[in-house]
């Protein structure tokens, strides 16, 4: 009997070590199913996109997801490479339960990646375009978001040209050819400045490594230059900075964040209001709603920025500029 005792009780030990391990492993398991996982697919760091990405989380938050607690966010930044996004896609398609994709590169890669998780993109000037949806009212399928292009936008910045250099007539556009955002804006201003009387001069730009040679030649031949809300240009704007003051040349155009290192000054999109905006979509479809049935959203917030600062380096007057709501 003393031998059979000695037999069973390291059994009973390990018996109860196993049942003390499922139970924790269920409960770790119950735990996880209440926690809803959140994947972001960020392209480039920039400002407008860091923005873009703070607001949403910030909503999240403000709405009781709070990160840790009863969501997981997977952050992933492809840092400009297409190379990553592919890899960044397949990931968090196989682990979240709905995936922010920031920026067009990012939303057309998870596109292309799945069809059944929800995908909410943000920070996109034309879904039509870039193929996300193929209908703004109807999306259907399982992505939706917000643009950052408002209608009215660049033909105000247009018209504040003349406030701004009254004597400019020659317009410059800089923009990266390969970022679908960069041409549509590109296209449209090139259109209403025309029609305006303005000349139009274009310089592309394949990477950051020659958007200094670009912005130079292009200063030397134009009166005010208009950059789009371009990664690329983005993540350069301290160079576009010195280039204008260099020239005596304003910059106007692209994000707020972007006037805020060195342009003159926009009319446009707030990222981080824009991020909220996209976080109070997120919200609607992780509490059950279909993304197929929510329109795309075009951005809630447009405000007027100057930086006084530049205004002052290049010795321009700009108490006029106001934009009539």
């Amino acid at each position: 009997m003393k031998v059979i005792k000695k037999l069973l009780a390291p059994l009973i030990v390990v018996g109860l070590l196993l049942t003390s391990l499922l139970t924790l492993h269920q409960l770790k398991s119950s735990k996880k199913a209440n926690v809803k996982r959140i994947g972001i697919s960020q392209y480039i760091t920039h400002k407008s996109l860091d923005a873009t990405r703070d607001g949403f989380i910030e909503e999240l938050a403000k709405a009781g997801y709070v990160n840790g607690k009863n969501i997981e966010i997977d952050l992933q930044n492809a840092q400009g490479e297409q190379r990553n996004l592919k890899n960044i896609s397949k990931n968090l398609s196989e682990s979240s339960d709905l995936i922010f994709a920031i920026a067009t590169p990012s939303a057309q890669s998870l596109v292309n990646t799945t069809k059944t998780v929800p995908i909410l993109f943000s920070a996109v000037t034309d879904p039509l375009g870039a193929k996300l949806v193929s209908d703004l009212q109807k999306p259907g399928g399982n992505v939706t978001g917000t643009s950052d292009q408002s209608s009215t936008a660049i033909s105000t910045q247009v018209d504040l040209i003349k406030k701004v250099k009254p004597t400019a007539q020659t317009i410059g556009i800089l923009y990266t050819q390969s970022e679908p955002n960069s041409v549509v804006q590109k296209d449209e201003i090139k259109a209403i400045l025309n029609s305006k009387g303005f000349t139009v001069v274009e310089k592309t730009i394949l990477d950051s490594n020659n958007v200094k040679a670009a912005a130079d030649s292009l200063m030397s031949e134009v009166d005010m230059v208009f950059v789009p809300t371009d990664n690329i240009i983005s993540s350069t704007m301290e160079t576009i900075k010195q280039l204008s003051i260099k020239h005596q040349v304003p910059v106007f155009g692209g994000s707020t964040e972007m006037v805020n290192i060195g342009g003159l000054y926009n009319y446009g999109t707030d990222y981080t209001e824009l991020g909220r905006q996209s976080a109070r979509m997120a919200i609607r479809i992780l509490e059950g709603e279909s993304p197929s049935d929510l329109a795309v959203e075009l951005p809630e917030t447009i405000e007027l920025h100057v930086n006084k600062e530049m205004a002052d380096a290049l010795n321009i007057d700009v108490t006029t500029l106001t934009v009539e709501n």
